[in-house]
């Protein structure tokens, strides 16, 4: 949990946060945070948040906003605030640094979220945009379903994949959450983060093979019983 003057940086969304409010000081209610965004930084992608209310006040610069398909720009003393269920995305859409403080209610599993995707863009576990790749996006999904729904593909074919995607995950290394990103935001490392590819690729290629067996082994079981009928 964090406490006020946390902080923790995304290199790949241009993103600092600094606590002011953090979930240890609310009892989990409430997390209240300076948040520091490079010109042009953004999210990875709109979204929404199934039970959890947010708002964003202007402090400095120009930050887009796509609120319900609405498009608008945000400068200073403006608020914009976002009820659970209605897709969003944001943006520094000026050419300096912009400052917004940033509240969300209930905060504690949000928090979770916030450090596992820095984590993720610290030790590049992710593309240019800040995603993941296809089987941690699965159980990164899966593992925050409560905190945060992307609106794109459409929610029937996210479930298709990601129940086909998360087991491979598993079986390969990856997971949800990561324990060592649970003291991230104080600058404290404990426990296992995702796996390297090195050990993704060696894992992958034993999965393959015992699957390969398990087919040949199948086959040679069906041939036999075409041969005795």
């Amino acid at each position: 949990m964090s406490r006020a003057g946390d902080a923790i940086e995304n290199p790949v969304s241009g993103e600092r946060v600094v606590v002011r409010v953090g979930t240890e000081d609310s009892g989990g209610e409430r997390l209240i945070a300076d948040l520091y965004v490079e010109p042009r930084g953004s999210l990875p992608a709109e979204h929404f948040h199934p039970a959890m209310e947010e708002s964003f006040t202007v402090e400095r610069g120009q930050v887009g906003f796509l609120l319900d398909g609405r498009r608008t720009i945000a400068e200073p003393g403006r608020r914009i605030s976002v009820r659970p269920g209605v897709a969003h995305d944001w943006w520094n859409e000026g050419d300096d640094e912009a400052h917004v403080v940033v509240e969300v209610r209930p905060g504690e599993r949000f928090e979770e979220l916030i450090k596992n995707g820095f984590g993720l863009a610290q030790d590049g576990h992710t593309n240019e945009k800040g995603m993941p790749n296809a089987l941690q996006l699965a159980l990164f999904a899966r593992e925050f379903e409560d905190v945060i729904v992307f609106t794109s593909p459409p929610r029937w074919a996210q479930r298709i994949a990601f129940s086909a995607l998360a087991p491979v995950g598993r079986a390969l290394g990856y997971r949800g959450s990561y324990p060592k990103y649970a003291n991230l935001l104080s600058a404290e490392e404990d426990g296992a983060g995702p796996p390297i590819k090195t050990r993704v690729t060696a894992r992958a290629l034993a999965v393959g093979g015992l699957l390969s067996v398990a087919f040949l082994l199948l086959l040679g079981k069906r041939r036999r019983r075409s041969k005795l009928g």
